[in-house]
Parts: C-alpha cells; sequence; structure tokens
C-alpha cells in the first residue's frame, strides 16, 4: 500500500517540525508550510486528500486557509490545531467541512491516532465510492434484451448469424455503421450471448472525452497522478476485467492514445496514470465507429496496425435505408416501448402514415425513430397517430386526398375530415379563429368538430 500524502500548514517552526517528523515516522509523506498562501499555492499543483491546519496564522488565519482547501477539493478532510481553541471557533470550523479540531499541547500518539482515523474515513468512503461508481457502470449498461435489434430482413438476419457465430470466441469485434444504426446494441448482444455474459459489460464513448480524460478513463489513475487526483481511480480496462468492454467511437482516438491502445491489445497489460504497477487484464474488446477507418489511415489520422487489432472480426450494419421492410416492426416496438415507459394507452398509426414512415429516407436511423415515435405519442391527443401530424414532424407535405379509395365510406369520410382539420390547425399555428376561416366554417363548429375528433 502507498503511503499517504498530508499537508502541513503551521507558522510555529518547532511545532511544524515536530509535526511532520512525527508523521513520517508513521510513513506518511508530508508537505508542510509556514503560511497559507504557499501551502494553497502548492496544494493546487499537489493535491492531499488530509490536511493539518493551525487556526491562528500571518497572512491568512487557518478558518480562511480551511474555506480555501474545501473550495478547491471538498474531499480534502482537514484537521484544526489551536492553542486557543474555544467552542466557538471549534463549530466555526466544523460548519466549515472540518473533520477534527485538536487544542495544543497535544502528544504525538493522539496525533497519530486523529490522523488515522482520518484515513479510515477516506479509505472506507474511496471503497464504497468504488462500489457505487462500478454498480453505476454494470447498471448504466445493464442489456436490456436481444429482441432490441427488431427486424426479419435478410441483412439484419445476417448480423444475427454473425452474432451467433462470434459471441464465444474471444476476439477483437470492430463493428461499423452510421450513427444510430444500433452498433452498441450488437456489442451488448455479443457479451449476452458469449461465455463472459455473467461478468461486466462497460462502455465508453471515446469520442466525449479529451486525450488526458480518456487515458484516465481507459486505464485509471494513482493519487496525485494530475491536479484533483486524491484517490485511486480503477479505469475500465479494471472494471471490466473477466468481462466486455465496449469502445464506442474508436475513430476519435487520438495517434498518442492510438499506441496505448495498440500495447494493451497486443500484451493484455497496463500502468494507471502516475503508477509504475503493471496491471495484467482479461478483457474482451468490442470498438465501434461511424467513420471510414481505412480512410483515415490513407489521411495518417489512424494507426494501420491498430486497425488490424480492431478489425479481426469485422461487423457492418446496415443503414435503415438498406433494410425499409424493418421499419413497421421498428415502429411497433417503439410504440409499444413509449407506452411502457409512460404508462399510457398504447397508440397505432394509420395506413397512410405508415406510408410516410417507410418512405422517409431516415438520416438518423434507429435512434430518429425511437425518438420520433415517442413525441408523436406524447404530442398525439388522440389514440391513432395519423399522417398529418407525421407529416409535421418529418417535414413532409402530404395529399390528403389520399389513402382513403379502399376504405368503406364512413371510416374514408371521418379519417378526410379529421386530417383536413389537422392539416388547417398546423397552417394556423394552432389559433382557432384562423383554422375555422381556412376551412370556411364558424369558430364554434370548428370547436365541436376538435371535441368529436379528440383534438381538443
Amino acid at each position: 500500500m502507498k503511503p499517504e500524502k498530508i499537508l502541513i500548514v503551521e507558522d510555529n517552526e518547532t511545532m511544524r517540525i515536530g509535526l511532520t517528523e512525527s508523521l513520517k515516522r508513521e510513513n506518511y509523506i508530508v508537505s508542510a508550510f509556514e503560511n497559507g498562501p504557499e501551502a494553497l499555492k502548492n496544494f493546487l499543483l499537489n493535491p492531499a486528500p488530509a490536511a493539518i491546519v493551525d487556526l491562528k496564522m500571518e497572512p491568512m488565519d487557518g478558518i480562511t486557509v480551511l474555506a480555501e482547501l474545501k473550495r478547491i477539493n471538498p474531499k480534502t478532510e482537514v484537521i484544526m490545531i489551536s492553542a486557543y481553541g474555544t467552542v466557538e471557533t471549534a463549530v466555526k470550523a466544523m460548519q466549515l467541512g472540518a473533520f477534527d479540531f485538536l487544542t495544543k499541547p497535544f502528544s504525538p500518539d493522539e496525533l497519530r491516532l486523529r490522523v488515522k482515523k482520518v484515513f479510515e474515513k477516506i479509505n472506507n468512503e474511496q471503497k464504497i465510492e468504488d462500489l457505487l461508481e462500478h454498480n453505476r457502470l454494470l447498471n448504466e449498461e445493464l442489456y436490456t434484451g436481444y429482441d432490441d435489434i427488431v427486424g426479419k430482413s435478410s441483412p439484419i438476419k445476417k448480423i444475427f448469424s454473425i452474432i451467433e457465430q462470434v459471441a464465444d470466441k474471444g476476439s477483437v469485434v470492430l463493428i461499423q455503421g452510421e450513427s444510430g444504426t444500433g452498433k452498441e446494441l450488437v456489442a451488448r448482444a455479443i457479451h449476452r450471448k458469449s461465455n463472459r455474459s455473467a461478468n461486466s459489460f462497460i462502455k465508453i464513448n471515446c469520442g466525449a472525452l479529451n486525450e488526458n480524460l480518456l487515458e484516465s478513463e481507459l486505464f485509471g489513475h494513482e493519487k496525485g497522478a494530475f491536479t484533483g487526483a486524491i484517490k485511486n481511480k480503477k479505469g475500465r480496462f479494471e472494471l471490466a476485467d473477466k468481462g466486455t468492454l465496449f469502445l464506442d467511437e474508436i475513430g476519435d482516438v487520438s495517434p498518442a492514445m492510438q499506441v496505448k491502445l495498440l500495447r494493451v491489445l497486443q500484451e493484455g497489460e497496463f500502468e494507471r496514470v502516475g503508477g509504475e504497477e503493471t496491471i495484467k487484464t482479461d478483457v474482451r474488446v468490442i470498438c465501434a465507429t461511424n467513420k471510414d477507418l481505412q480512410k483515415l489511415i490513407i489521411e495518417g489520422k489512424f494507426r494501420e496496425d491498430l486497425y488490424y487489432r480492431l478489425s479481426v472480426i469485422p461487423i457492418n450494419i446496415p443503414s435503415l435505408r438498406e433494410r425499409k421492410e424493418d421499419i413497421v416492426d421498428l415502429v411497433d416496438h417503439f410504440l409499444k416501448k413509449t407506452s411502457e415507459k409512460n404508462h399510457t394507452e398504447l397508440k397505432t398509426i394509420n395506413k397512410e402514415g405508415l406510408k410516410l414512415l417507410i418512405d422517409y429516407p431516415w438520416p438518423g436511423n434507429i435512434r430518429e425513430v425511437e425518438n420520433l415515435i415517442e413525441r408523436l405519442s406524447v404530442i398525439s391527443t388522440s389514440k391513432e397517430i395519423d399522417a398529418a401530424l407525421i407529416a409535421q414532424h418529418i417535414g413532409r407535405s402530404i395529399n390528403v386526398f389520399n389513402g382513403y379509395g379502399n376504405l368503406p365510406l364512413e371510416e374514408a369520410v371521418y379519417s378526410f375530415e379529421k386530417n383536413l382539420i389537422i392539416e388547417a390547425m398546423r397552417k394556423a399555428g394552432g389559433v382557432k379563429n384562423k383554422a375555422a376561416k381556412i376551412l370556411g366554417i364558424n369558430t364554434s363548429v370548428l370547436y365541436y368538430k376538435l371535441e368529436k375528433f379528440n383534438l381538443l
């Protein structure tokens, strides 16, 4: 176990040296300063998880130093010391977040006992935080079911077949496809079908973090590795040990990080940021990107050797434009999902509305389908979501006469009239007087029809 770091701020030289020597004998790493400004300047560059601060000092008193330490890093635990201890000053220090208050003179044994309690608290909190973080990641990444990959088309059946073939192989998988095609769902399905399914599925979006943060998230860091690193932190490679690590947006990784990833993929080992211990890991890596990695290789933005390491098993996910026959199934799936999520009545979409959805190019793929269906389900005032409302939200114009030829007369008239009213309300921006003028009817008649069609 590495020695713990502690900061001392004490203007009395004899006391400062005594505190330092006493704690060094207990194997603590001590940084000692005679005034607050110097201590705080050092603390910004070399944070410590604990501090001992004298109350009476110049030019900055201990209460101010305490407040600044807590402002810079609220998790730093502070023991206040003073020869002028009163209940009032002790209460003020505790209110500002001090862990303890010691009145001078005190014995070395008493000091060591108080410091030991500080680090027991810090270490226990770190264990709890690590456990909560691990559980959060697990809950966040819980597989929501193989059935979330919806469809019966030939392209999607081919994906199912590949998943079955590669799940237990343990090789690195590279999933490529446009944004919103379901690359993460495929990664989850591979994990769930694999012999690692009882262990963690951990994901990270490589494109969402800068290089330094990504390195810390992937490999973890040691206390003091950088400003704000007041405790050891496990990275995703450690958290995913014996399980699966999903590296999303791998095409956005910097050249320097590509080298580090290549090493861990080749050798199965790494060091935490700021650490010297080599950590072994047994992780199944699955990567995903919406970029053309071979084009990036030509442009000098992606390492060719890393590409070959990642693409042992390449999987290309088709866009929704390439599997239009799955659109109706996806719409039904998301209608049910939204109903269950919001505890609302299950809604349907009429035939003309489905035709609009099938003809739409879906640039955002499945993610766009899910978002649109949830939006329509929430804002639709009737059980049936019709074409006019859909057209309004996908930027399409519709011919209100289309789609009624095969309906019974009464049903056709009902749908036709309802869509006319919806279209008029849309053009009028929801202003009923304007909509009535567009339709050539009195406002009172419009109110009656809005009520009739459940549009109020």
